[in-house]
């Protein structure tokens, strides 16, 4: 979960970007967007669901499996032929 400027400059900006479920991520809160842009904001909004199918996220891993998907898809990123 992450949520206010390490989202924008730091977070996002990586090439494959994985959250755990039902993780906020995000800039600022539902409330304080909703009064920015005077819209009702979908349901989920903000969740790592809603940002996967938007494809704002690559995958959403569970904690307990997190370090065995990291180390594989370093050896993907990593490897050499």
């Amino acid at each position: 979960p992450t949520m206010g400027g390490v989202s924008a400059s730091l977070a996002m900006l990586g090439d494959i970007n994985v959250a755990e479920p039902k993780a906020l991520i995000g800039f600022a809160g539902p409330r304080v967007i909703e009064q920015t842009v005077r819209e009702k904001l979908p349901a989920g909004f903000q969740r790592s669901e809603f940002l996967l199918e938007k494809g704002a996220i690559d995958m959403i891993v569970r904690r307990p499996e997190m370090r065995d998907e990291l180390a594989e898809l370093l050896a993907k990123l990593t490897q050499y032929d």
